[in-house]
Order: structure tokens, then sequence, then C-alpha cells
């Protein structure tokens, strides 16, 4: 996975020069849509009804970054288990927890599969509710996590499956559960998203060992024409829970031919926008997600003072 690097006019608080961003090239294979690529052959073919399923590259990328093989990576909310499945793939161990038995089953399964390809690192699946975290993870743990990958679940809004029926498309597989269980973060509203998102990430910042990082990828979506400004929510919820912003990247979703942006949207999302426009609403296509990364304070012993572990 490559990692370009490209400058904004924005400056940096010390002037008025360029700003880096990192460009995380995760989407981009010549000819072919990156998102089933991915998984195929790699996870079980029941991984496919997960609502929100995170790309296999940005998990791989954010553990090749931040990692060394025999580092123990956590992911808070895992789902399927792709960032556990990234992680010991690349000889790291792994843990996640995940909220409801339907999606920790195919986690399991594909942590099996990931050994049964040869994959060396070790991974497990705890059943719980992550804003309890602390109460779920063995105290051994403390101080020992070199990587969190957390992204925070969208909900129905911008997730799902499409398929023709008699009446037109159908979308289906766009809910965590049979929609009675209401405990998922994704059925809360961007406030109640937000509190139980410091509740995680003050979670993860005990367990974060020093030089640590926190990576949560996050983008804005519209809700009845609204904009949800969530990159904004995680960070205000990272400050919260201790954390200290210290990157914000760019993961591209789009690909680039001859020096264009090539738009690869998932089908809801090329027809929601195109609902959109056709009403008036300037709505574009998402190209890319922000990536959000964040380290801990710790307090100094000399002065009481807060600083970046």
């Amino acid at each position: 996975m490559t990692a370009w690097r490209w400058a904004t006019r924005r400056g940096t608080r010390g002037g008025s020069g360029p700003h880096w961003v990192d460009l995380w090239r995760v989407a981009d294979r010549v000819g072919r849509s990156d998102r089933p690529v991915q998984r195929r052959g790699r996870y079980v073919p029941e991984s496919v009804n997960h609502p929100a399923r995170m790309l296999p590259a940005i998990a791989a990328h954010a553990i090749a970054a931040y990692t060394q093989p025999g580092d123990l990576v956590l992911d808070p909310m895992c789902g399927i288990g792709t960032t556990l499945v990234e992680a010991v793939h690349a000889g790291r161990d792994a843990f996640g927890v995940e909220y409801e038995p339907q999606w920790s089953n195919i986690a399991d399964a594909n942590i099996r599969h990931a050994h049964d390809q040869g994959a060396s690192g070790r991974a497990s699946v705890i059943r719980g509710d992550a804003t309890r975290l602390m109460s779920l993870v063995p105290k051994a743990l403390t101080g020992q996590v070199a990587l969190v990958v957390n992204p925070p679940p969208y909900g129905p809004t911008v997730h799902g499956l499409v398929r023709p029926g008699e009446h037109g498309v159908v979308k289906y597989d766009d809910r965590y559960n049979d929609g009675e269980d209401k405990g998922n973060l994704a059925y809360r509203d961007l406030t109640g998203l937000a509190d139980g998102f410091a509740q995680i990430l003050a979670g993860c910042a005990t367990l974060l060992r020093p030089g640590g990082a926190v990576v949560v990828t996050a983008r804005p979506w519209r809700k009845r024409g609204e904009l949800v400004d969530l990159p904004s929510a995680v960070i205000a919820a990272g400050l919260r829970a201790g954390l200290v912003p210290t990157e914000r990247c760019v993961a591209l979703l789009a690909a680039i031919r001859h020096g264009q942006l090539v738009a690869r949207p998932p089908f809801f999302q090329l027809q929601q926008v195109r609902k959109a426009r056709s009403s008036g609403v300037p709505m574009h296509l998402i190209a890319h997600e922000d990536v959000l990364i964040f380290t801990k304070t710790r307090i100094s012993a000399e002065d009481g003072s807060g600083v970046v572990a």
C-alpha cells in the first residue's frame, strides 16, 4: 500500500506555507471494483451481510504504518473482524469487541479462515458493549495496545446492499440487527453517538501503550438534506476521552486515472446523489474518508501538565 503526500494551501499554525496531508490510496485497482476484490478469498462469504464493512486496505495500511510485527492491535467495534484479519495476516496479535453475536460469529470464522491461509498472528473476539470496554478486557492488557482501529458506525442512512425487485431496486442488509435491539451505537443520533464513542475512546486510551495510536475513519453524510459532520464529532469525542489529535489523513475511496479522480460509489450512494441533484440539492459523490489519528496524554510528574505520550 502506497501513501502519497499532497500539499494544500491552508498553511500551518506557524505560517502560510503548504500543509502536507497523507493520502492513502486504498481503493485504486485498475478495471475492478476494489471493495469485493479486497475480500475475495480472504474472508468468508457471509461477511458481505454486514452493513458497514471497512475496506481491508484501510486497516492494513494503518497496521503497517503504526505497528511492528508482534504488536497488539485492538478494534473495539470489530464487526466481522476486518481489522483482526488484516492484523494476523501481518504478523500482529489482535483482539476485538463486538456487540452483536451475528457479527462476532462471522469474525470468529474470518479469523479461523485467516489461520487456515497461514496467518501467523493470534486474534480473539470479546462479546459485549464497547462503551464498557474496561469491564470486558483483562486488566493485564492495560498499556499494552500499540494501535486501535476504530471506525464509528454510520447506521442505515449510508450503508446497505441493493438488488432488483418487482417494483424497482430494493435495499437490504442495511441494519445491524432486526431493529429491536437499539443498544448498537448506530441507532443513536449524532449526540448520542458522540457520547458513546467518547466512552469507547476513553477505554482505548487506558489500554493504549506510550507512543501508541488510535486511528478513526469517519466521513460526513446527509440526513434529510442536512450535513452530519461526523469527523468533527469524532475529534471532539477524542478530546473528551483525553486523546490528542496528531494527524488528519485522507483515505481515498476513488481511483486516480490520468490525474483525475474516478469515483467508485456503491449503488445506493449513487442513487441518493442523483435523486438529490434532480431536486436541486447540490450533493456530490463521496470520494474519501477522513482518517483521524490520536495519541494519549500523560501527566508530567514535574509540573502536572499534560504532554503527549
